[in-house]
């Protein structure tokens, strides 16, 4: 024995939906809301964002730069800034009072390859927003900035290129 085709069971409900009365019981307006936290320990880093270098093209060898002070990009030679928000990298640190941290950055050139491709580029010149060593006498979270330098060879493939870089907080 089967049940009714569907299609009775979408006219009885329709039906059943236009014979409801008109009158409705107003109800109080409620949602619901996500509530988010990042609970760091002494002695940790947070990345906050991300180093972008937004979107480049280009005519001829160039570079572009981030510069972490001002959180800002230029471009040299044939690379040319064409929109996104290009900015720096922002780290968040928490340190126990009265101590030291030596923030690290590569050293080594970071290789950045194409989506889809084997295509590559090379960010290098990594660097601060200040000093490296942070004295922390009274206060003990700190925010740093990381910028760096993108090389476009001429003729570089188009796409989107991403890598990865690390950056260390030591707390002696």
């Amino acid at each position: 024995m089967s049940g009714p085709p569907i299609r009775s069971l979408l006219a009885l409900a329709a039906a059943t939906a236009i014979a409801a009365p008109a009158t409705a019981v107003a109800a109080p307006g409620q949602t619901t809301s996500t509530v988010d936290v990042a609970l760091l320990s002494p002695n940790t880093l947070q990345k906050l964002d991300d180093l972008d270098f937004g979107t480049i093209g280009q005519t001829a060898a160039g570079t572009a730069v981030i510069d972490p002070v001002a959180n800002s990009e230029n471009a040299t030679g044939g690379v040319l800034k064409l929109g996104g928000t290009p900015h720096s990298a922002r780290f968040q640190g928490v340190a126990s009072k009265n101590s030291v941290v030596n923030i690290k950055l590569p050293n080594q050139p970071v290789t950045l390859t194409r989506s889809g491709g084997t295509q590559t580029l090379t960010v290098t010149n990594f660097t601060l927003d200040g000093p490296s060593k942070k004295v922390m006498a009274s206060g003990n979270v700190f925010v740093i900035r990381v910028g760096a330098t993108l090389t476009v060879p001429a003729g570089q493939a188009t796409g989107l290129y991403t890598g990865t870089f690390n950056v260390t907080a030591q707390y002696p």
